[in-house]
């Protein structure tokens, strides 16, 4: 699933910069993602780092955009050509290692 802000967004900016594909932007009323740049920060995370810095929790799975693992990483390895994503990658699909 792309993931998508909610209507309770208030509009503070922290997810922004957070998004490793430059999938957020401001929209007319709140921030918005581009569901076609999204690819959940699989790749980079193991949890969207827009949901994470979300100080009302409005960064939410969007159940219209279901995509798997793979389709989301293909996303992000054609997005950024150049990162070498480690196998597995991090993803919000497994756990993340114990510290």
């Amino acid at each position: 699933m792309a993931t998508m802000i909610t209507d309770v967004c208030i509009n503070c900016g922290a997810c922004e910069p957070e998004c490793p594909n430059g999938a957020i932007s401001q929209g007319e009323e709140i921030f918005v993602i581009e569901p076609s740049l999204c690819t959940e920060c699989v790749g980079f995370e193991h949890r969207e780092s827009c949901a994470a810095v979300c100080p009302v929790d409005c960064c939410l799975p969007d159940p219209r955009i279901v995509e798997t693992e793979d389709a989301l990483l293909s996303r992000a390895k054609a997005l950024h050509p150049d990162v070498v994503f480690p196998d597995p990658p991090p993803s919000r699909f497994r756990r993340a290692p114990e510290r």
